[in-house]
């Protein structure tokens, strides 16, 4: 049997090899700088209840993942993309932990061991653990609370501790991007209890304390969001979110299609072993309902959210961790064959022990080469950090820069020069030299100052940087 503290070092060692390397060594793209640009400002203003994008509040997320990273920025004492992007590494290892430590009682040694490999492996982790995004923190929660529920379900624990403890997660999971993980929650806790015949379980005490304590972590922020930033106009921001999903607003079929192949790509390399499912023989009745109910609570919720016209693979991320929960249960399952299209032969154990062993491995090395071979020639193509060093050549060390209502611009985390934002050109001061317009304000702007560099994001994304 495996040691708890040797998994705890192989957990570690495989985490480390594929979540740390070359991690700041890439510019911020994407949503990143969503995430790094609030946290900056709360930093700067003190306000941490209004993230602000652009020196204007944004309203389409909470604010957990800003935390974060404001968090990780004071720690350090440095601000640099290692620094924002390291609470989203650390996510997907307190997962992995919580596989070797609180699953461990039901999924045994070896189990919880793969389960946490599996985590740790799939690309869909690897992809947005290794950038500040929300889906690795929003993902890691809705694990947790998916690991402690069912192993204490599975174990037959204090209902206090099964019912409470994973709404704690869940309640944090609110604050990293509102309740939609609750849909999938809730369809593998129902699966679950139906398939073991124990629904009536779901009707207690403790599940409603729960449910409070889950409302009350969010509620404690979005109260006093709502009382800044005024009730109506985040109500409307918010449903108009949601409402735009649904309707599928800028929806493109071919993208549309592709959702469901997509999100089962998210599981690879593992999703090659999902048809051992099929002729998995279990140790206990107990297993079997479990396996039945994990199926069917992964396979409808990801149908049915990725039929949805304004879905994206994404939006599904949230089942890999019950996905590595069977997927282990089933490769230490008492009996298990290849089904017979795959050439029917029986799954010893030590070949699942190698097989695991070579994929965790493979897995490590691909990434090790992608960190050392391949990111050195990707560095020399980052446009971010090329243009802000030209922004800053242009500006003396001595002067401010002014951002004249200036939107979503990542540029602006690299720039050197102390950064003054102002929602009008009326609000410029007097001593203001240099400041950046959008295209639409450069008219404006001519009065008063002439174009010294103008400027294209990774985007195409156009930003113009004004002297006087």
């Amino acid at each position: 049997m495996i040691s708890q503290l040797k998994s705890l070092v192989i957990v570690l060692l495989v985490w480390a090899a594929i979540y740390l390397p070359a991690l700041g060594s890439l510019a911020i793209k994407g949503e990143e700088g969503r995430r790094i640009l609030p946290a900056v400002r709360m930093l700067e203003t003190g306000n941490y209840v209004v993230p602000q994008v652009g020196g204007t509040p944004y309203f389409r997320k909470p604010p957990l993942v800003n935390w974060l990273v404001a968090a990780s920025f004071k720690a350090f004492g440095v601000r640099n993309e290692w620094t924002a992007r390291l609470p989203s590494a650390l996510c997907v290892l307190a997962v992995a932990i919580a596989f070797i430590t609180v699953a461990r009682a039901s999924l045994g040694a070896r189990g919880s061991t793969i389960a946490a490999l599996i985590w740790l492996t799939n690309f869909g982790m690897i992809e947005k653990g290794r950038l500040i995004e929300i889906e690795a923190l929003y993902v890691s929660l809705f694990a947790i609370a998916f690991i402690c529920w069912i192993s204490g379900w599975e174990q037959g624990r204090s209902p206090w501790l099964t019912w409470i403890l994973p709404w704690i997660f869940l309640g944090l999971g609110w604050l990293a991007k509102g309740p939609t993980h609750l849909f999938f929650f809730y369809a593998i806790v129902l699966a679950v209890l139906w398939r073991s015949r124990e629904l009536r379980k779901i009707w207690n005490i403790p599940h409603l304390i729960g449910l409070i304590i889950m409302v009350s972590i969010f509620a404690a922020w979005a109260i006093p969001f709502a009382k800044t930033a005024g009730a109506a106009h985040v109500t409307h921001v918010w449903s108009r979110q949601f409402s735009g999903r649904l309707a599928g607003e800028g929806f493109n079929f071919q993208s549309w299609a592709l959702n469901i192949p997509r999100s089962l790509g998210y599981f690879l390399p593992w999703l090659f072993f999902v048809p051992l499912l099929l002729n998995a023989k279990f140790s206990s009745e107990r297993k079997i309902d479990i396996a039945g109910g994990l199926s069917w609570g992964i396979v409808i919720p990801l149908v049915i959210v990725e039929l949805i016209p304004g879905s994206l693979p994404r939006y599904a991320m949230p089942l890999l961790a019950p996905a590595a929960w069977l997927l282990a249960e089933t490769l230490t399952a008492e009996n298990l064959t290849w089904p017979r299209w795959l050439a029917g032969r029986q799954f010893q154990r030590k070949d699942r022990v190698r097989t695991v062993a070579f994929v965790t491995i493979a897995t490590c090395a691909c990434i090790l080469l992608y960190a050392f071979a391949i990111v050195p020639h990707l560095q020399s193509r980052q446009k971010l950090k090329t243009i802000a060093a030209r922004i800053d050549d242009l500006i003396p060390t001595n002067e401010s820069l002014y951002a004249v209502d200036p939107d979503y611009q990542p540029i602006l985390f690299y720039v050197e020069r102390k950064l003054i934002y102002v929602g009008n050109l009326t609000e410029l001061p007097a001593d203001a030299h240099f400041f950046l317009v959008q295209p639409e304000l450069e008219p404006a702007a001519l009065s008063r100052a002439s174009p010294a560099l103008r400027i294209k994001d990774y985007r195409n994304r156009e930003i113009i940087l004004m002297r006087r």
